[in-house]
């Protein structure tokens, strides 16, 4: 059984090596998507970089609406923004406009990644897009920015970390709280993995919940939006605003909610902290509400693509998971009170949030601690200097190792969260297996692992 398990840095830095001595030696590199070696990969690359700096490296953005948008703009200081892609024409106008006539439009990206003078992509597309996208980037050559969260199913993060291996490409997620908030959230990591607050953690993530709403009419699509290639992989039904654009997240349809939105952010951290990176958990249980779902709702159905829902808002809106890990520690997801992550053992507890870091096993630190602290915080970028996520990013395309939100961890992060809706969603406490990536003896469980993809839409 494939598994997603995450290469270590010398693994890393050996296969993406060998591809480019591959490339010198004139054999076929084995990430390039032509088989044609890339010789750009041995030009020299700035020895720093910063979150303003001007790199060589040719940058192209797919899905530029809202946050799409503003992470390409971000990518476009390391670079030359060469073209951009996005359903909506207005949304691509609107990002081009700032390239003065130089950054190429196209609706559909598998015409944009055809460009061979592209190296980096940028992915800001609902969730239901990112797996097909990012898997054709990679394989077209090029290194991958890709919004959180990273999927819609966990059998599609397996398919993304197999391309990974495979192709070589440097794969950053973008789940800004492992680099920046002025490092309060690496700061708690730190403290947590050096067994300042115990062994066996308790990890509450509360990140808020939702109203439903709908059900909503329906309407004819804008001229400006391809909705057919909006929905894509998606079920094919009749157009309404409130399905796509900035409110895409709280239809399973697409996304899964608060609970891959924010989860997707704070049980990253919960697992950093917990040293479960590159696992999962063994059970999953707890207690949701999916207020528009029909009574009879039958998940096994919904995911096979075999009954359509009402034209609602249908992911939870609130929710309590108790997630068990086989190291002892144990992670809560909640709807709230309150956003942030409170880390809890038998040494005391830490809250922190984008604007906070408080307890008093942080409080209380020496001034000799809090230098420790710091050289702790360095060692979790992994010899790289402590920078924004996009810098970070790009320092990891120069010297071709792992970034420091790597494919492999947020895909273990990201399936916990998907594990917490399959548990809301059957009812029922489920036992996991992180090692082969499945269900233990539950073949219903199973079933919810992928969704079949609408034809043309299926590679």
């Amino acid at each position: 059984m494939e598994t997603s398990k995450r290469p270590s840095r010398r693994e890393f830095l050996t296969a993406t090596s060998l591809g480019l001595a591959a490339a010198s030696s004139g054999k076929p590199l084995a990430f390039a998507a032509d088989g044609k070696s890339n010789a750009k990969a041995d030009k020299p690359r700035p020895a720093e970089l910063s979150q303003h700096a001007k790199g060589p490296w040719k940058i192209a953005a797919i899905g530029v609406g809202g946050r799409g948008a503003k992470i390409g703009h971000v990518a476009a200081q390391f670079g030359q923004m060469l073209a951009c892609c996005d359903v909506d024409r207005t949304h691509a106008e609107a990002f081009a406009a700032h390239y003065d006539g130089k950054c190429q439009i196209f609706e559909d990206y598998r015409k944009l990644l055809d460009r061979k003078d592209i190296d980096v992509v940028t992915i800001g597309t609902p969730d239901h897009w990112h797996a097909l996208i990012a898997i054709a980037a990679l394989r077209a050559g090029k290194d991958v920015f890709c919004e959180k969260p990273l999927t819609l199913t966990i059998d599609e993060g397996k398919e993304i970390c197999r391309a990974v291996r495979e192709t070589g490409r440097v794969f950053q997620v973008g789940t800004q709280q492992r680099t920046e908030f002025k490092q309060m959230f690496l700061k708690a990591v730190a403290l947590a993995r050096a067994g300042r607050l115990g062994k066996k953690l308790t990890i509450t993530c509360s990140i808020g919940g939702m109203k439903a709403a709908g059900p909503f009419p329906v309407r004819e699509a804008p001229p400006h939006l391809n909705w057919d290639l909006w929905l894509g992989p998606a079920p094919k039904v009749p157009y309404c605003p409130e399905r796509c654009h900035s409110t895409f997240r709280w239809w399973l349809e697409y996304s899964g909610g608060k609970l891959t939105d924010w989860g997707a952010h704070h049980v990253d951290i919960a697992h950093w902290a917990a040293g479960c990176e590159d696992t999962g958990p063994v059970e999953i249980e707890g207690r949701g509400t999916f207020p528009t779902l029909p009574p009879d709702f039958k998940p096994v159905d919904f995911f096979a693509g075999k009954i359509t829902l009402p034209n609602s808002y249908n992911t939870a809106t609130e929710f309590n998971v108790r997630l068990r890990y086989a190291n002892g520690c144990e992670i809560i997801v909640r709807d709230g009170p309150g956003n942030g992550i409170w880390i809890s053992g038998e040494n005391g507890e830490i809250f922190v949030n984008r604007e906070k870091l408080t307890g008093q096993p942080i409080e209380n630190l020496t001034h000799a601690e809090r230098v420790w602290l710091d050289d702790e915080v360095r060692k979790l970028y992994r010899g790289k200097e402590p920078t924004s996520h996009m810098a970070n990013f790009f320092a990891s395309v120069q010297d071709r190792s792992l970034p420091i939100s790597d494919v492999f961890t947020h895909h273990r992060s990201v399936s916990a969260c998907h594990l917490c809706n399959i548990a809301l969603l059957l009812k029922r406490k489920l036992r996991w297996d992180p090692s082969q990536e499945r269900f233990v003896g539950d073949e219903e469980a199973d079933a919810l692992l992928s969704r079949p993809r609408r034809a043309p839409y299926v590679s």
